[in-house]
């Protein structure tokens, strides 16, 4: 066996596959849940310009998870505080965007020391230790289970009672302020919800990496529609391929599910890019449909 088919054969491995199919019903059921929260939750992710705000809480989930494997308790738990942390502040001491970026910029750093402390400090199994950072497969057991399905329904349905007025607020936040919409609220709640959403993805794709699932789906779906309905369905359903198809090729390898994940994020950007590019320089050409009369 030549290097190259080493390699191959650790990325890429399906002997036994269906018995390690079994396996990750849990994760499967999990990344599910995952991707409709975050297909959701990424189309505010853009519209409000927030991207730089999930890095930030994801450094304050990965302290919190660290914290709590040191402690031995709940890791979702754990995660779920640090995020909301995070968000909380960056919500409070940073309403303006300047203020903003400003409080991410120095969570950031503190958030991963903490998390490098915890992580030096903990003895047990250095597994544990780099799934925090890049994601775990087969690690969902039933408490964390519970814990996921629990905090996505609770996000799925602070979107679903904030969905109209926070659409009309990250539109046009002065208007919507001058309407009667509780804009600055809003804002703060939607923080949370983010904070939520964070934490949930870092049990799955790790702490690095969320951005693959709150961000690159609905920036995908929005090179190729603007609607308000289309938008957040392929957002979510870009979402789910994710990170369903990364679990699904990173089961019978020894490689962490992150990198499947994000391959998969990143190829449907791309293509939904080129198609976009596509259709503007058709419209560009005036081949576009003809205007009444």
């Amino acid at each position: 066996m030549t290097i190259a088919d080493g390699i191959w054969q650790q990325i890429f491995s399906f002997d036994n596959y269906g018995e390690l199919l079994a396996l990750v019903r849990n994760s499967l059921i999990a990344g599910a849940a995952l991707g409709l929260v975050g297909g959701l939750v990424g189309v505010f992710v853009i519209r409000r310009d927030l991207p730089f705000a999930v890095h930030g809480i994801s450094e304050l989930s990965f302290a919190g998870a660290s914290a709590a494997l040191l402690l031995g308790v709940n890791i979702v738990g754990g995660s779920i505080v640090g995020s909301l942390i995070a968000a909380g502040a960056i919500g409070v001491l940073g309403s303006r965007a300047r203020d903003r970026n400003s409080v991410i910029g120095t969570l950031m750093p503190f958030g991963l020391g903490l998390g490098v402390l915890f992580l030096a400090l903990y003895k047990g199994r250095a597994a544990n230790k780099f799934g925090i950072l890049t994601g775990q497969i087969v690690a969902v057991d039933t408490p964390q289970m519970s814990w996921l399905l629990g905090t996505s329904a609770v996000v799925l349905v602070a979107l679903a009672v904030m969905w109209r007025p926070l659409t009309f607020a990250s539109a046009d936040p002065d208007v919507a302020e001058a309407r009667g919409v509780p804009v600055r609220g809003l804002s703060f709640a939607f923080m949370l919800v983010l904070g939520l959403a964070v934490a949930l993805s870092v049990q799955i794709v790790g702490a690095l990496l969320v951005l693959t699932l709150l961000v690159t789906p609905a920036a995908a779906a929005a090179r190729i529609t603007a609607s308000p309905v289309l938008l957040p369905a392929l957002s979510v359903v870009f979402a789910v391929a994710s990170i369903e198809g990364g679990i699904l090729l990173a089961l019978g390898s020894s490689i962490p599910i992150s990198p499947y994940v994000t391959t998969i994020s990143f190829s449907i950007y791309l293509a939904c890019r080129l198609v976009g590019t596509y259709r503007t320089r058709q419209w560009g050409t005036g081949r576009t449909v003809p205007e009444p009369g």
